[in-house]
């Protein structure tokens, strides 16, 4: 095989419970160091992420850090990008861990299928050893939390698809697309990945290569990131023209339908009805899960905590949908700093 000079870029903010497990996972890599370069874009951590870097960077030349004074990851990505020298562009994050052969494999397809970007799966794990956090993670990887995000819920073939976790891509995509947009907080890969699409790019997941996800550690975390993912997608269907995915609009809907279903239930016994039917299928399917997932844990505490924590991803996606429509018809900022 060709060995391709890669840059990986890597944004970071107060990682310091993940940072060095993630290092390490790349500096033992199968792929040639020499023709590695890892660029880790800092936005002015306050914790030990820095410091953990940069202990690390005397040891490991290829492995370097940039400042991103605007802490957001689309600038990250972008100073990522403009200082990076390999053929191949790949990104990751700081909140997991690689398999040795992570960068190998991708280039190897990247290649192989002719492709434009190339991703893994996503094993998504719990952030502690706690019911909480073992619902959360479950929640995050099931079908009836995520819909049918391949990279979530996993795949048992190669396959082209809409988009993929931290992208591994050939530089010379970016000359065709341009920079990640700064405007997107969250989303920005959905965003760049429909772009890149949109130019007849092609875009495959790699369901044998498995990056492991380590999922919020509290609801709150896990509601605010939902909702931001919710609060940009209309500005990402807005600038691609169209959205990507029907499923985007499942929470909306959910959330669209328990409040005028719930007003209407009021005044017709019909509506009332057909309303608790949908409530208390929801319930069960929750419990289904948390049962399932309370045998392979042995954690019964999952038999109720599922359809609670399905209740919030989806909620809290769909309010962030309708602020972000709202924001799009009135040409408000969703603007937020997701590191607050």
């Amino acid at each position: 095989m060709n060995v391709r000079k890669v840059s990986v870029i890597c944004p970071v903010f107060n990682e310091e419970r993940f940072i060095e497990a993630c290092i390490v996972s790349i500096i033992e890599q199968d792929y040639p160091q020499d023709m590695m370069e890892i660029l880790f874009v800092d936005g002015r951590s306050t914790d030990k992420t820095r410091e953990i870097i940069e202990r690390y960077m005397e040891e490991y030349p290829f492995i370097k850090l940039l400042d991103n004074p605007e802490r957001i990851v689309p600038y990250a990505l972008n100073k990522g990008l403009a200082e990076s020298k390999g053929e191949v562009i790949m990104r990751l994050d700081g909140h997991c861990t690689y398999p040795t052969n992570y960068i190998s494999e991708l280039v190897r397809y990247l290649y192989q299928l002719n492709a434009d970007n190339v991703g893994g799966v996503w094993n998504t794990q719990p952030a502690k050893d706690t019911p909480v956090c073992q619902a959360i993670a479950l929640a995050s990887s099931h079908p009836f939390g995520v819909g049918g995000s391949m990279h979530k819920i996993g795949a048992s073939k190669i396959m082209e698809t809409d988009t993929v976790p931290f992208g591994c891509y050939k530089r010379e995509v970016f000359e065709k697309t341009g920079p990640f947009d700064t405007d997107l907080v969250r989303n920005q890969d959905d965003e760049f990945n429909g772009r890149l699409q949109n130019l007849g790019g092609k875009i495959y997941l790699i369901p044998q290569v498995i990056i492991n996800y380590t999922a919020r550690d509290t609801l709150y975390k896990m509601c605010k990131m939902y909702y931001q993912y919710g609060l940009y997608k209309p500005l990402v269907n807005k600038k691609l023209g169209a959205p990507a995915t029907i499923r985007q609009f499942f929470p909306l809907v959910f959330l669209l339908g328990l409040v005028i279903g719930g007003i209407y239930s009021i005044f017709s016994p019909f509506i009332l009805q057909a309303y608790v039917t949908v409530l208390l299928l929801y319930l069960f399917i929750g419990l289904v899960v948390g049962s399932m997932g309370a045998i392979r844990a042995h954690q019964p505490l999952l038999i109720l905590l599922m359809p609670y924590v399905f209740f919030n991803i989806h909620l809290s996606y769909g309010i962030g949908y309708l602020v972000g429509i709202f924001n799009v018809v009135f040409g408000r900022s969703s603007q937020v700093n997701p590191n607050r």
